[in-house]
Formats: structure tokens, C-alpha cells, sequence
């Protein structure tokens, strides 16, 4: 059996999206000839939002190492109040007692705190281990620089600066990598010439079926949000101007729907919750100054605070319909659309036509997943999908079976362990 250990700066029970892949691959490791064992923070370091249900779904007896992290209240007044910067050293200093001991065969950074993955080179010099990054996210973008400040990332002219330093120091020498974009990877191999012979795959996140038995057996826990007057169309997830080009369209047919059959619209809602990243009470609406642009804001619902994973997949359940809308950024996947097909709920879904979470969609049935920039009567299908779950005609989603295993997180965890067969075997 060889060893592999997971550098996860986040790790259950603090609820973040980037370290899901590695929560939902831990129960099906060893079956693929892999034991892992974690390296995260530990949770009283960090300010983010904690659910303990999250600790349900690991496996018993995984080995999780926690580590301290500097206070952000002085590190951030210099910049460096990620928890990348304030847990690096905490983290240099524990793996290392880690590989001294030996035994490990890989070391897999999965997060999007990507600062700490410079210490893969540092590591693979000292102790002969060769590392997989898992590029969840674009690490050095191009993405905002021709955009206004105030679509700019907080602090981005340092972070701009740090990213384009860094992110080469861990590429250099980085054994094998796994995106959820085939774009991510493709960028990285022209920006990096030596990464164009090294193991790479795109592997999306899994679909993770334990997740659905846990929020149904913790229903009476969770605050319902949904008016329950209404019919209820509900995404959650981050907002941002990015989603306006997949988000305007949908409002311009609510804003039709209510001028043209005015009796029927009027009990339709919209919810957007999760909208932003920052603390409860701090966030600020992204998707209902949209709305009242359209004069539809009595229809629009926007909770700014992020809830518990079990709770969003709860409340999901409770929907009537759901949306996923993407971002303008053609390499854009939503890792969330998984959770979304669990439900077994009429979905529609928007994105950029580049993206590839259409194609996936498409391999699962979903009749309504469009482009908002090469769909031909997008606002009449929009309209038509209002209106069956208006009138109660929306039938329970069938998806296909063949696409349901091979998006499913065991078959995920697979991939991942073939790469990094790939990798030792040629470290």
C-alpha cells in the first residue's frame, strides 16, 4: 500500500469548497491502493464558517494532523492574512517531522490556498517525494487586469504580484497535475514548457451520494429559508459581477413573465444565498442591484451569508426548481453542479459557451443547460421552464446512468490515484 500525504490548509469541520475534493475522495483511497493522511490547520485558527456534520462523511480512523496558523489580526494589516502566508511555516515545520519519519510515497496539495504549495519543491529536494498540485482554480491569472477596481479581487495589485512570483517556484518541480479545467492545465503547460511531458488530468469533482442520506437525517437542524408561498427557484453559491452575462437573461424573462401574465409570475422567487465570501453580516449584495435593474427586485431574493454544506443541501432539496449560472470566464467549471443532480430537481443551468460544465450537463440528460452567448431563443426557454415549474409540470429529472458513475466520486478518486501512480512511477 503506498502513502500519500494530503496538504489541506482547510479541512472539516470548517466548511470551504476547496477542500471537498479530498473530503469526498478519502472514503476510496485504499480501495485504489493509496493510504492517505491529512495535514490541514487547525479549525480555531481560521474565521470561517465550521459545520460539524462535514465530519460525518470521513472515513473512521483517518489520520488528520492539525497545525497552528499565525493571527490574522496583525498579519493581515501587512497583506498576508490568508490563511496560505499565516500557516506556511506551521506547516514546513510539521511535514517535515512527517518525512523524516519516511514512509511517504507522494504529497498532494489540494486547496486553493496555493502559496503553501511552494513548499512541494522545497520538500521534494530535501526529502526525494515527489508532489501533485490539484489546481482547483486558476493560481496566476490574467483574468482581472483589464477589468474596474471594483471587480478586482480585494488587495489584487499585491496578490497579482505575489501569484506571478510564486506560482513558478512550485511548477518547476511539481511531479504530476490535476485541474477541473482542461483550460487550467493547458495555460499552465504554455506558461511552463518542462509541464508539457508531466502526468496531468482533468478530474471534476465527484458526485458524492453519503452527502444526500446525511442531510435528510439532520432535516429538523437546519433554519428553512424558502417562503414557502411561493414557487421557488433557489442557487446557491457565490455571486459576482462575473455571473451577470448568465444571470441577465433570466431576469429579463422573469421581468417579461411579470409584464405579460402578471396573475402567474407574481408567485414565482428567486434565491440567491451564499452570495458572498466575507463574515455573516459583512457581505454585499452582488445579484439584487442586478435585479432592481430589471425592476424585479419584489421576486429577487439575495441572502449574502454563506450557510452549512448540509443545510445548502437541504434547502436545494426543498426547492421547487434550481439554477446554476456561470461565470463570463470561459474556464469557469462550477464544481458545484454535482450536488445539484443529486437532488433530482428540474435544474437550469447557464453558462459561457466555452465552459466546460455544458458538455457534462449534456452527458447527464439535462435537456436545460444553455450558453447565454450562443443559445438561439434563450428567453423563450427560460420562459418555458418558468412556467413548468410555475404550473407544476416539471417532471423528476432522469439522468443518465453511465454519467452518474463516471461523475461519481468514487470513479473520481480512481483518477486520481491512477496519476499518481503515473507520478511515482516516474519520480
Amino acid at each position: 500500500m503506498k502513502r500519500v500525504l494530503i496538504i489541506s490548509p482547510y479541512f472539516p469541520p470548517v466548511n470551504t469548497a476547496d477542500m471537498q475534493r479530498v473530503r469526498m475522495s478519502l472514503p476510496y483511497f485504499e480501495a485504489n491502493g493509496w493510504q492517505a493522511e491529512v495535514v490541514a490547520v487547525d479549525p480555531a485558527y481560521t474565521d470561517l464558517p465550521q459545520d460539524k456534520l462535514l465530519v460525518e462523511s470521513l472515513p473512521a480512523g483517518t489520520k488528520i494532523h492539525l497545525i497552528k496558523a499565525l493571527g490574522k489580526k496583525w498579519t493581515s494589516k501587512l497583506g498576508f492574512g490568508s490563511i496560505s502566508y499565516r500557516s506556511w511555516w506551521f506547516f514546513r515545520h510539521k511535514v517535515n517531522q512527517l518525512l523524516k519519519e519516511g514512509g511517504f510515497d507522494l504529497i498532494y496539495f489540494s486547496t486553493t490556498q496555493f502559496q503553501v504549495c511552494t513548499l512541494g519543491a522545497y520538500w521534494k529536494k530535501r526529502f526525494k517525494v515527489p508532489y501533485v498540485i490539484d489546481m482547483q482554480d486558476p493560481w496566476h491569472s490574467e483574468y482581472y487586469r483589464d477589468k474596474p477596481k471594483e471587480q478586482q479581487p480585494p488587495k489584487y495589485w499585491l496578490s497579482y504580484r505575489l501569484n506571478k512570483f510564486l506560482e513558478p517556484k512550485a511548477m518547476n518541480e511539481v511531479g504530476g497535475l490535476i485541474s477541473v479545467s482542461e483550460n487550467y492545465i493547458e495555460i499552465l503547460k504554455d506558461r511552463y514548457p518542462r509541464l508539457k511531458n508531466t502526468p496531468a488530468e482533468t478530474i471534476t469533482f465527484g458526485a458524492f451520494e453519503p452527502d444526500m442520506k446525511i442531510a435528510a437525517e439532520h432535516t429538523g437542524e437546519f433554519t428553512h429559508l424558502l417562503d414557502a408561498t411561493f414557487k421557488n427557484i433557489v442557487y446557491i453559491g457565490r455571486g459576482g459581477m462575473d455571473m451577470y452575462n448568465s444571470i441577465s437573461p433570466v431576469f429579463e424573462a422573469l421581468r417579461l413573465g411579470l409584464a405579460a401574465e402578471p396573475d402567474l409570475f407574481k408567485d414565482l422567487r428567486l434565491y440567491f444565498i451564499g452570495t458572498s465570501y466575507a463574515p455573516n453580516g459583512q457581505g454585499s449584495a452582488t445579484i439584487l442591484p442586478l435585479a432592481k435593474e430589471y425592476g424585479i427586485e419584489k421576486n429577487v431574493v439575495e441572502i449574502t451569508y454563506r450557510i452549512g454544506y448540509y443545510h445548502t443541501l437541504q434547502t436545494l432539496r426543498q426547492a421547487d426548481g434550481l439554477f446554476i449560472p456561470g461565470s463570463d470566464d470561459p474556464q469557469y467549471t462550477a464544481s458545484k453542479i454535482f450536488p445539484y443532480i443529486l437532488t433530482h430537481k428540474p435544474l437550469m443551468a447557464i453558462f459561457n459557451a466555452k465552459s466546460s460544465a455544458i458538455a457534462i450537463l449534456k452527458e447527464f440528460g439535462l435537456k436545460d443547460a444553455y450558453s447565454y452567448d450562443e443559445t438561439p431563443g434563450l428567453l423563450s426557454k427560460i420562459d418555458s421552464f418558468f412556467k413548468l415549474i410555475l404550473n407544476e409540470d416539471a417532471a423528476v429529472p432522469e439522468y443518465n446512468a453511465n454519467a452518474i458513475q463516471k461523475y461519481s466520486a468514487q470513479m473520481m478518486t480512481k483518477r486520481q490515484c491512477d496519476l499518481f501512480n503515473k507520478v511515482t512511477f516516474t519520480s
